[in-house]
């Protein structure tokens, strides 16, 4: 039995397109069996709106697609052992992050490294994260480690047991160069391989310098302002002007370089490149908020459209990996968040709040047509609530 949601009363709509952030016009959403069904005035879309099975009035606050983190260190189930803390993706929905991209199961304790071992743990990643969407999020989970004794034939077997990602930088390499044909055999069966960047981040790994990412040419240039340490600006330069790499900027990173390559790429219409992530669970702790800081903090120090610098983290994000979130438009994964400006705030909405490096206060959460949250436990209190017919009291827990 098909089953609809109606988001409605949008004050401001951001797209998740970097090329026309904001949907003029447009207040109203329609989602019908987790996939979005319409999107436009409520005068126009009365009918969808009066057959929904739930409606969420935004009450003139912003609706946006929900934040992909590009960069959050999954493992198995909800708990992170680098960090010793479970049910963290539960509160990252709770921070506006509605999808996460895993950059290699790195943290599982006695990680193996033999062939054997390393696609099993991709594939029992992949697959268990299938079938369990902690707090209602979708995690693209099975980004299998390379290591020297993986062959053409087990990346074979692992684009046949539907693993697409892949992360270079932890396996048993005497140089980071010698990883060059297990990048490009990978890529030839269709995984998409993001590569660590800058100084070493975890025993045993090896920094990884610019000329080794221009040999070794992955799809993303991981944490490019840091994981956690920078790399030098020349390099930088040099990936962003001689390659076509995804350039990952992540919240546990360093916030000079961030800014530096944003404007670059904005100046130099790169910003399409431009992909967020948090690099989080890490060193840095487990942090929610991790995206929609970064939001927030690149919105208002480098003076780029909040809405724009929100596609970053949603729609570029969707665009690098393949997935079906992250762009409000018809077809697309109904991961919807609705925000304003938090309580105290010197803006009246959202983007006005990112603009200031205020981080919004999230009033609802919806991932794949389904609401999952209101009132965020983990953001400012929205100065505008959402309001739900018919009414779910077990989700109106007031916030914090």
């Amino acid at each position: 039995m098909s089953r609809s949601l109606a988001v409605v009363g949008a004050g401001a709509v951001f797209s998740g397109d970097q090329e026309n952030p904001m949907l003029d016009g447009v207040d109203t959403v329609i989602a019908t069996d987790g996939t979005i069904s319409a999107v436009g005035r409520r005068d126009e879309l009365e009918a969808e709106v009066a057959a929904a099975d739930q409606v969420v009035d935004a009450n003139g606050a912003t609706v946006a697609p929900g934040l992909i983190d590009s960069h959050c260190h999954v493992v198995l189930g909800d708990y992170t052992p680098r960090q010793k803390t479970v049910d963290f993706l539960a509160s990252y929905v709770h921070g506006g992050i509605t999808s996460v991209v895993s950059p290699g199961e790195i943290h599982a304790q006695g990680r193996p490294h033999t062939a054997a071992g390393v696609k099993a743990l991709a594939i029992a990643a992949k697959t268990c994260f299938d079938n369990f969407h902690p707090g209602g999020m979708t995690v693209h989970a099975g980004s299998v480690v390379l290591e020297p004794t993986l062959t053409d034939d087990d990346f074979a077997d692992l684009q046949d047991a539907g693993v697409r990602l892949a992360k270079f930088g932890f396996g048993l390499y005497d140089d980071p160069a010698d990883g060059f044909a297990q990048v490009r055999s990978a890529q030839a069966h269709g995984i998409t391989v993001m590569c660590h960047s800058g100084g070493a981040s975890i025993p045993g790994s090896k920094p990884i310098t610019p000329d080794h990412l221009l040999h070794l040419a992955p799809d993303v240039c991981g944490h490019i302002n840091g994981g956690p340490t920078a790399l030098a600006e020349q390099g930088v330069d040099r990936i962003i002007e001689e390659t076509s790499m995804a350039l990952q900027l992540v919240q546990a990173g360093n916030l000079r370089s961030s800014i530096r390559i944003l404007r670059k790429c904005v100046e130099e219409g790169r910003f399409d490149r431009v992909v967020i992530g948090s690099d989080t669970p890490t060193g840095t702790g487990v942090m929610p908020l991790g995206v929609i800081k970064t939001v927030a903090e690149l919105s208002s120090l480098s003076g780029v459209d909040p809405a724009r610098i929100w596609a970053a983290a949603t729609g570029n994000n969707a665009r690098t990996w393949g997935l079906p979130a992250g762009v409000l438009e018809v077809g697309r994964a109904a991961d919807l968040v609705v925000m304003d400006a938090p309580w105290g705030s010197t803006r009246d909405d959202a983007a006005g709040a990112l603009a200031v490096g205020d981080i919004p206060g999230i009033t609802a959460v919806i991932t794949r047509g389904e609401l999952r949250n209101l009132t965020s436990r983990n953001t400012p209190r929205a100065a505008r609530l959402a309001r739900v017919e018919p009414p779910v009291p077990h989700l109106d827990t007031g916030g914090h």
